[in-house]
């Protein structure tokens, strides 16, 4: 049911207060990925009708937009293309000339029509121009038969078979592509490449984007060391922040990077505190499983929310998430990730909840990573009652068909199956063992990572 949570954003949460019989791996109180993934959309959407995020747009020349999210839709303000043209090399005539019982046609050459050129010469019957890819159509034209189709006699004609093009064939219209006052690129959408030329070929100098949200970033836990200082036994380099600075340097968003953060209360009270205060999203690691010295979640309690902290899923199965309170009435509250402290589960845990989240926040409409169909190329084992993310290679065999394969051993805190890997192969929450040749989902790391 819904209800007001203490930082004063209504939320939908599924709170974790089930009892938990210890002899089972994933209790009936852990929540599904499909489940997480909703609480989280909808904390972001209420966060967002607070946050007035029409209020946070900026103008950005053109080669500064990539990557950036569109504030605004971007409206056409011509015609594309501007007038009926050619779309490849070869003569251009009037479809009337074929409606007739000869099996080749003959027209005259009456001149030449060049890409760029502004005025083009007139046509009669069986007449043509001789035209290029792009060039305006001469006004009487309707048709262009491709130049490799006819044969051209010393007398200036061209003769074809008449089935060889179609009455408007290989015309490009006025407006095809897009038409004047018609949305070109739509609010939210997370501007490519393609895009920003899209814009350009409008004549667009400057995009209204979305300002980038701020996001914090700290690790939690005594045995970490910077790379700094000298590797002691019992402790081990801090990976964890730089994975994530750049999971987000990727993305585009504004970082704060707040540290190594030792196991105290007080300590954590103070930095999430301190970071509540720069940035609109905190990401910790490490802190949130059962053990004696894991503080997150109580901390999370004190200072705002924890919607669930629990996910029938491997790895990343101990993941926080939550709200602090904001930090005065004109402000929003603070989105918290608190993720698993395992190289492999942060790194899964970002790609599958944080991210998403995070471009939503932003303004993106469809942050969705779309999933793959591909068969895999071995025997694998999986529990059915929870969701497995596991580090594949994607290939092509012999034969040129798509397969893929795990990188080895499992294991969330062996960082190199995420090196060697090129996608996730997603086996879901009710599936079980996979047989050679069962089809998989993969998401593609291309792009991604």
């Amino acid at each position: 049911p819904r209800r007001i949570s203490t930082t004063g954003v209504p939320c939908r949460f599924i709170l974790m207060n089930k009892p938990v019989n210890a002899n089972q791996e994933f209790q009936s109180d852990f929540l599904s990925v499909t489940e997480a993934r909703n609480a989280i959309s909808t904390l972001i959407q209420d966060i967002q009708l607070q946050a007035k995020r029409s209020d946070a747009i900026e103008k950005l020349p053109l080669k500064q937009c990539l990557g950036r999210i569109l504030a605004n839709d971007i409206l056409s303000p011509i015609n594309v293309p501007a007038t009926d043209n050619s779309a490849m090399d070869g003569f251009a005539f009037n479809s009337k000339d074929l409606k007739t019982d000869r099996e080749q046609i003959h027209l005259r050459i009456v001149g030449t029509v060049y890409a760029g050129q502004t005025s083009v010469p007139p046509t009669q019957a069986s007449e043509c121009i001789k035209i290029m890819t792009g060039a305006m159509m001469p006004p009487d034209c309707d048709t262009v038969i491709p130049q490799e189709f006819t044969q051209l006699s010393d007398e200036g004609l061209i003769t074809f078979a008449k089935h060889t093009v179609r009455a408007g064939e290989n015309r490009r219209l006025r407006g095809e592509d897009l038409q004047a006052d018609k949305p070109a690129i739509q609010q939210g959408r997370i501007l490519k490449a393609s895009d920003i030329g899209l814009a350009a070929s409008l004549g667009i100098a400057e995009l209204g984007v979305y300002q980038r949200i701020k996001v914090a970033i700290l690790s939690s836990g005594d045995e970490l060391c910077d790379m700094s200082e000298p590797l002691v036994p019992g402790k081990i380099y801090d990976s964890n922040r730089f994975s994530l600075h750049a999971c987000l340097s990727r993305l585009g968003f504004e970082i704060i990077d707040c540290g190594i953060v030792r196991d105290t209360p007080e300590d954590l009270r103070h930095a999430f505190t301190l970071a509540s205060q720069k940035a609109d999203v905190i990401i910790s690691s490490g802190g949130v499983s059962v053990g004696e010295a894991d503080f997150t979640k109580q901390i999370m309690d004190e200072l705002g929310e924890v919607g669930f902290w629990k996910i029938a899923m491997r790895p990343g199965r101990p993941m926080a998430f939550g709200s602090l309170k904001p930090i005065s009435p004109k402000t929003s509250p603070t989105v918290f990730f608190g993720l698993p402290g395992n190289p492999v589960a942060v790194m899964v845990t970002f790609y599958q909840f944080v991210r998403n989240a995070l471009l939503q926040l932003n303004g993106a409409l469809k942050p969705e990573i779309p999933l793959v169909l591909v068969q895999s190329a071995e025997a694998i084992r999986k529990k059915s009652g929870r969701t497995e993310f596991q580090r594949g290679v994607l290939f092509r065999d012999s034969e040129g068909k798509l397969f893929v394969k795990s990188t080895g051993s499992q294991g969330a805190g062996i960082l190199r199956s995420m090196s060697e890997a090129n996608c996730f192969m997603i086996l879901h929450h009710d599936q079980g063992n996979i047989a050679p040749g069962d089809w998989v989902d993969v998401e593609i790391f291309d792009g991604l990572l």
